[in-house]
């Protein structure tokens, strides 16, 4: 049961806008009985008071009962806008002087990750010179194409990145690769670098790679999110296996910020000089076995046949997403923490295919785990809306965290068909990020940062009987993460690793910084028999918070 607070205008913000004076705003006066911003809960019921319209203030009414009270306090920003934020203060009353605001967490960023930024970033440049957005809708589909499929044996030589920072208006970032295709399927054709090192893969372990792209990965990827383009007119997705992605890291560096197993790069469907690699194909490009660590850090055969995969179904929903915005709808690619979050949700929806088995589920879903407990940690000091830079695993546990509760609250039913045909509205689409989860969801932006804010605490709290609307559907994390922990990896936190700072309600004394999307976490006892008690919630300064960083106070009733 949700209610939504908003009260009297701020008068100094009115004002301003009629005025030319662009002094600083005067600091907010100390909340009172009688202030805007009034929360009256029963157990279980939440409401999210906007400090815009209530000068900052949220009131709580005295404790008539033997029983304390206990509320849920989120402060939270909802602004679309990427790695928008504000420092913030949330004090009670009696008011006391917060400590200084902390920064965001250092975090050594996995070699992977600002690859992987790179590529999103650069084909989203590429992608603004190649074509004018302007189309607004894809155009009527034609019959089917005639397609000419790959043979085995057929040797071709590709364009690869040789460098992190590749890019094709830079030919010298990129390298020559001759590679035969050796197993070739239905919808996948697998090329091995002639160069590779050797002993690689067997016959037998590229027959079970193509098994498992081609029945198994291919169709979950195209159901959930669409069909990827065809713009070489072979009716199949390329996978190139070569040594040039083991190099893309030296050993050093695969030692310290791990390696990469594979990527897309939206350039390659890009056929317009400069922004093409020339490759002009639905091409994924992973790892290839190294025993000897001839190229870089050491990759086995069964590491390989592990891996890659996981990075093809993820690195799909790439080149799936990029069809469906750029191709068919000539707008921009996905927003980074969008196109994230769907690539992370591909990985554990391609690896339910195999949930039955334990060991072939695990490496699908152990990454999405590892990042979803690291942002659960601290969850304050990371973006949700993250354009501007990757900041590391804790935001992806954040982007897929975020996509599974959609998924869980918007299909229709809890069937697979039902998820795919919502995260498929995300990818037909010309809109993207906040724009297009408001759309699909039928939802406002804040009204889901709320209701996901509140859920990853509550969602299977014991004891505690959640608003349906505040559930995940698919996960219980509370026992997931002990449960995968023993089964997956120890990596994986062994328990819920969300732990809200517990404070006297009319004592909270609370500051940091709001980022966009994400929220604090405060539990606020309030005891029996006990006074009324107020928060003023504010920037650090004691001001009002920016109205276009979408403040809000999340609060909800556990008893």
């Amino acid at each position: 049961m949700r209610t939504r607070l908003w009260g009297t205008g701020l008068p100094w913000l009115l004002a301003a806008a009629c005025s030319s004076d662009h002094s600083t705003p005067p600091v907010l006066p100390p909340c009172t009985a009688a202030s805007a911003g009034q929360v009256t809960l029963a157990v279980a019921a939440y409401t999210a008071v906007d400090p815009t319209q209530t000068s900052g203030c949220a009131v709580f009414p005295a404790n008539p009962s033997s029983a304390a009270i206990r509320y849920l306090l989120l402060p939270q920003s909802a602004s679309p806008t990427p790695n928008d934020s504000e420092p913030y203060r949330l004090q009670g009353n009696p008011l006391a002087a917060p400590p200084a605001p902390g920064g965001a967490a250092a975090a050594r960023v996995p070699a992977a990750l600002r690859f992987d930024l790179g590529l999103r970033r650069t084909e989203r440049e590429l992608a603004r010179g190649a074509t004018p957005l302007r189309r607004a809708a894809p155009a009527a589909p034609a019959g089917p194409a005639a397609t000419t499929p790959v043979d085995s044996g057929n040797v071709r030589t590709f364009k690869v990145c040789a460098v992190v920072t590749c890019d094709p208006r830079q030919p010298s970032t990129f390298a020559s690769v001759t590679a035969t295709a050796l197993k070739v399927g239905r919808h996948i054709a697998i090329y091995v670098d002639n160069q590779a090192p050797q002993p690689g893969l067997t016959q037998l372990d590229l027959d079970a790679l193509r098994a498992v792209f081609d029945s198994q990965l291919y169709e979950a990827d195209t159901l959930a999110f669409g069909r990827e383009s065809d713009i070489d007119s072979n009716g199949q997705v390329i996978v190139l296996m070569t040594g040039k992605v083991n190099t893309l890291v030296t050993k050093a560096q695969c030692d310290t910020s791990g390696f990469i197993a594979g990527y897309f790069f939206g350039a390659d469907l890009i056929t317009v000089a400069p922004f093409s690699t020339g490759n002009n194909g639905e091409i994924f490009y992973s790892i290839v076995p190294d025993s000897l660590a001839t190229l870089s850090c050491a990759h086995t055969v069964s590491q390989v046949k592990r891996l890659v995969p996981v990075t093809f179904v993820h690195e799909f929903q790439h080149m799936i997403s990029f069809n469906q915005h750029f191709l068919l709808r000539g707008t921009a690619p996905e927003d980074l923490w969008l196109n994230e979050g769907l690539s992370h949700y591909a990985e554990e929806h391609g690896g339910r295919r195999f949930l039955t088995d334990t060991a072939a589920f695990c490496p699908y879903v152990v990454g999405d785990l590892y990042n979803a407990g690291q942002y659960l940690l601290k969850p304050a000091q990371y973006f949700l809306v993250d354009t501007a830079g990757i900041g590391g695993l804790a935001n992806r546990g954040a982007y897929w965290l975020f996509v599974r509760f959609l998924v869980d609250q918007f299909a229709r039913d809890t069937s697979e068909a039902a998820a795919d045909a919502f995260t498929r509205s995300l990818e037909a689409t010309s809109l993207t990020g906040a724009a297009n989860v408001s759309a699909a969801t039928g939802t406002v932006f804040a009204t889901l940062v709320e209701r996901w804010g509140l859920a990853n605490y509550v969602s299977d709290l014991g004891g505690f009987a959640a608003p349906p609307e505040l559930q995940y559907v698919s996960w219980k994390f509370r026992s997931a993460f002990p449960l995968f922990n023993g089964k997956c990896s120890s990596a994986i936190p062994a328990s819920f690793p969300l732990a809200p700072v517990t404070v006297a309600a009319s004592a909270v004394n609370a500051s940091g910084v709001l980022r966009a999307g994400s929220s604090g976490y405060y539990l606020a006892q309030q005891g029996a028999a006990a006074a009324g008690f107020t928060l003023l919630f504010s920037d650090a300064a004691g001001t009002a918070l920016r109205a276009s960083l979408v403040p809000q106070l999340a609060v909800l009733r556990l008893q």
